[in-house]
């Protein structure tokens, strides 16, 4: 065991005892490139409980640092909000360390986790459950598909404090725990990306909890989240962030997002994103090339006006942009102007299906797709350039009708 790792007092009663993961750079298809964390907490109580693992090649460090404040043997309840593996993964070595008198799960935790590492003991918790650690207690609140089926989340009245798995965090990995230490530009955005890319097909949900919250009665004065920084400051700003991004209301600032063979539908790309600007509208142009998927679905998210560019190849969108159109596809963005365009040589299927999906989408599509032919003429690209004019003044309008 690695028994330089200490944990670090988060409340008078809780210990931050995770792991910073400085240098993955994929998380299931997202790109880190900032790392991340993952979070396990330590409540000192009669009743002595750890909330929260680490992944699996991190177990020796959790466990370090829960050494560095108590005998791991000490340790009577395990609760477990979220069985995914980032979270879950030190739980056998936990257990093996602990010998814990329970594990606390929500039903389909019990069952997720039996698949995982086999039956380690579950007791299944739901809604209006708690346990009482002695001199607090450890209510949970079942949140089911945020963002998977046994998520919950748990609340230490003696420390008022959420222990809020997924929600309200972001993969950032940094020396510094707490949110208000940190720049808020880079706060903002990593929440923005983390909830763009892992929870935004479920905003309806999460906009029902936020909703649900006031009439839960629970005095929240700290959120701990799983990943990254933790809140302990201004809680109201950072519940209104995860509101503004449920919500996806349209917002002046349109992304051009294109892939390109032979530069003709760069062309246009560029064409369009000048019509934008000229409207006064921020707009930017992503180059497939050299995005990650998962920072195109942020632009995307942050954008009220987006427009996808791809040429046709083999009788199919360029395959850069199909990856980037199942993606969306499975995220659900909503409340956006779109535009489908793309160069072709003969059979022109490409933005034919770059259309079909905003269409499935239920997007705003005013104008019709537009493809030109191996390379634009002066004319089409005069075109594209009133295209994005005249979609710029489209946005402007439904921003300031709403």
């Amino acid at each position: 065991m690695k028994k330089f790792f200490k944990a670090q007092q988060v409340s008078p009663n809780v210990w931050w005892v995770g792991a910073i993961d400085w240098n993955v750079r994929n998380f299931h298809g997202y790109l880190t490139d900032r790392g991340s964390t993952y979070n396990a907490f330590l409540i000192i109580d009669e009743k002595i409980t750890l909330v929260d693992t680490v992944k699996a090649p991190f177990a020796d460090e959790m466990l370090a640092r829960i050494s560095s404040v108590i005998d791991p043997e000490k340790i009577d309840y395990i609760i477990s909000n979220h069985a995914e593996p980032d979270h879950s993964g030190a739980l056998p070595a936990a257990v093996a360390a602990i010998k814990p008198e329970k594990i606390f799960t929500s039903a389909a935790g019990a069952k997720t986790l039996n698949l995982y590492y086999g039956d380690l003991g579950y007791t299944a918790v739901k809604t209006g459950d708690s346990v009482d650690l002695g001199n607090g207690k450890c209510a949970f609140v079942d949140t089911k598909m945020l963002h998977w089926p046994d998520s919950m989340v748990t609340y230490y009245d003696r420390d008022k404090l959420l222990f809020s798995q997924d929600a309200f965090g972001m993969h950032l990995a940094c020396s510094k725990l707490w949110a208000d230490e940190n720049p808020w530009s880079v706060m903002e955005y990593e929440v923005r990306k983390y909830f763009a890319n892992i929870l935004n097909l479920y905003s309806e949900k999460v906009i029902a909890l936020l909703d649900s919250l006031p009439g839960l009665g629970l005095d929240i004065e700290v959120i701990l989240p799983d990943h990254g920084p933790l809140w302990r400051k201004d809680l109201d700003k950072i519940i209104q962030l995860y509101r503004d991004c449920a919500l996806q209301a349209p917002v002046p600032r349109a992304v051009v997002v294109y892939a390109t063979m032979w530069g003709s539908t760069k062309v246009c790309a560029e064409a369009f994103a000048d019509g934008v600007r000229s409207k006064g509208v921020e707009v930017e142009t992503a180059d497939l090339l050299v995005n990650d998927r998962s920072n195109i679905m942020t632009k995307v998210a942050g954008a009220g006006l987006i427009a996808f560019g791809a040429p046709t190849m083999n009788n199919q969108v360029y395959p850069a942009m199909a990856d980037i159109m199942n993606y969306i596809k499975g995220l659900r963005i909503k409340n956006k102007i779109a535009f489908a365009f793309g160069s072709c040589g003969w059979s022109g299927e490409g933005a034919k299906q770059i259309a079909a999906l905003f269409d499935e989408l239920k997007l705003e599509q005013p104008l019709p797709m537009k493809q030109v032919k191996y390379m634009p003429q002066s004319n089409e690209t005069e075109e594209f350039f009133n295209a994005g004019a005249e979609l710029a003044e489209k946005l402007l309008e439904k921003i300031n009708n709403k």
